[in-house]
C-alpha cells in the first residue's frame, strides 16, 4: 500500500500555511510573489517534461490533456505576477532568489531528466500542485485571519476550479503507483516527501528564513 496519502499533504499545508502570514504583509506580498515568479519560471521546464513523459509513458491519452491545462494556466501566473510587482514596484526580472528557492528549483531540475519515471515526476507534480491549492484555500475559510491585501493572491490559487485539476493529478498519479513495482513506489515516496519538504522551506522565507 503507498505511503503517499492526501491526509499528509494537508498536515504540510496547514504548516506552511502557519508560515505563509508570519511578519510584515506588505514585504510577504512583495517578496514572496516575487520568489513565486522566479519558482514558476523554473517550473515551465519541470511541466514540460512531465508532459513529455505522459506522452511516451502514459497508459491513458486524456493524462496529456490534463497536465496541458496546466501547462496553459503558467503564462497567465506569469502575467499575473507582473501585474502584482508593477504595484509594488518590484523589479522581477533583478530579483535575487533566495537559497530555499534555489534548491527547490535545483530539485526540479534533477526531475527532468530522462531516467526519471513518469510515475515519479507526475506524484512530483501533484504534491507541488496540491500543497499551493490547499494551503491558499486554507487561507479563505473562516477563521484564517488572511490579510485583506493576499485575498485575491489566495482566491486566486485557493478556489475550487484549480482544486479539481489538483484532483485529478491526484487520481492519475495513484493510478500510475498501482502499477507501479515497489521499487518506484518507494522512489515516488520520496520524491513526494521532498517536494513536501521544500514546500515548507521555500515558505518559510516569509518568516525571514532562508
Amino acid at each position: 500500500m503507498c505511503r503517499i496519502s492526501q491526509p499528509l499533504s494537508t498536515e504540510i499545508s496547514l504548516e506552511v500555511l502557519g508560515h505563509r502570514f508570519d511578519g510584515d504583509e506588505e514585504w510577504i506580498s512583495m517578496e514572496m510573489e516575487s520568489q513565486d515568479y522566479i519558482f514558476v519560471r523554473e517550473f515551465v521546464p519541470f511541466v514540460a517534461s512531465v508532459l513529455l513523459k505522459a506522452c511516451q509513458q502514459s497508459d491513458d491519452p486524456s493524462d496529456m490533456e490534463v497536465i496541458l491545462g496546466g501547462v496553459a494556466s503558467i503564462n497567465d501566473e506569469l502575467s499575473w505576477f507582473k501585474k502584482e510587482a508593477s504595484k509594488w514596484d518590484v523589479h522581477l526580472l533583478t530579483t535575487a532568489s533566495q537559497k530555499a528557492n534555489v534548491e527547490y528549483c535545483r530539485f526540479l531540475q534533477g526531475l527532468t531528466a530522462p531516467e526519471v519515471s513518469y510515475t515519479i515526476a507526475i506524484s512530483a507534480f501533484w504534491a507541488i500542485e496540491t500543497v499551493y491549492q490547499e494551503s491558499f484555500s486554507l487561507c479563505l475559510e473562516n477563521g484564517s485571519n488572511t490579510p485583506e491585501e493576499l485575498m485575491e493572491t489566495c482566491q486566486r490559487w485557493g478556489n475550487a476550479y484549480f482544486g479539481q485539476y489538483s484532483h485529478s493529478l491526484q487520481r492519475i498519479a495513484e493510478r500510475c503507483l498501482e502499477k507501479a513495482a515497489s521499487e518506484e513506489v518507494a522512489k515516488a515516496e520520496e520524491v513526494f516527501l521532498s517536494v513536501l519538504s521544500h514546500e515548507i522551506n521555500f515558505w518559510n522565507m516569509s518568516s525571514g528564513e532562508s
